[in-house]
């Protein structure tokens, strides 16, 4: 169910994705979230429109991480910020963040070679059902990442959305 990937630029890390679908305490989940009490990024797969995208933001937050420069105070809080193409951080967990209302949660884990992370522990505070991966895209609303991404009809016709969405999150801190 969950999807693994080893960073190439910081090796001795990896990030864990977990797609849950049917979520009946997302509200639980993000006070948990808020408090520090549970693993991960929660983000609302409604603005995801594919893997890449959240590995993009991962690797941008390690680094950030790492080098001591991160926007936000914690680095499952810098995944969603990396997720944002501006750099308003409450905007970020508006759009990206899960909701009290949501159905579906994305779980982001970043994970160093040095201390492991029990997955069923994590997967049993989700009172939904996970899910693969390759379901993501029934649950994005592309409409409403074309519009928070600003992206236009001519953009589309020279490249894939993913391509378009992945240019603005890394461009945000330099333009």
């Amino acid at each position: 169910m969950e999807f693994t990937h080893r960073l190439e630029l910081f090796p001795d890390c990896t990030v864990t994705i977990l797609l849950f679908n049917h979520v009946k305490n997302a509200a639980a989940l993000r006070k948990k979230a808020m408090e520090g009490s549970i693993e991960g990024a929660l983000i609302n797969p409604a603005m995801i429109v594919d893997p890449f995208q959240i590995l993009v933001a991962a690797n941008k937050a390690v680094h950030l991480h790492r080098i001591g420069k991160m926007k936000t105070r914690t680095l499952n809080a810098e995944i969603i910020f990396s997720l944002s193409p501006n750099n308003n951080i409450s905007d970020a967990f508006k759009k990206f963040g899960i909701s009290d209302s949501d159905t579906a949660v994305l779980i982001v884990l970043v994970v160093d070679k040095g201390k492991p992370v029990n997955l069923g522990d994590i997967v049993s505070q989700v009172e939904g059902q996970p899910v693969s991966l390759n379901e993501l895209p029934q649950l994005t609303d592309t409409d409403r990442v074309k519009k928070m991404y600003k992206i236009t009809p001519q953009e589309e016709k020279l490249g894939t959305l993913l391509d378009s969405i992945v240019c603005r999150m890394s461009t945000k801190d330099v333009i």
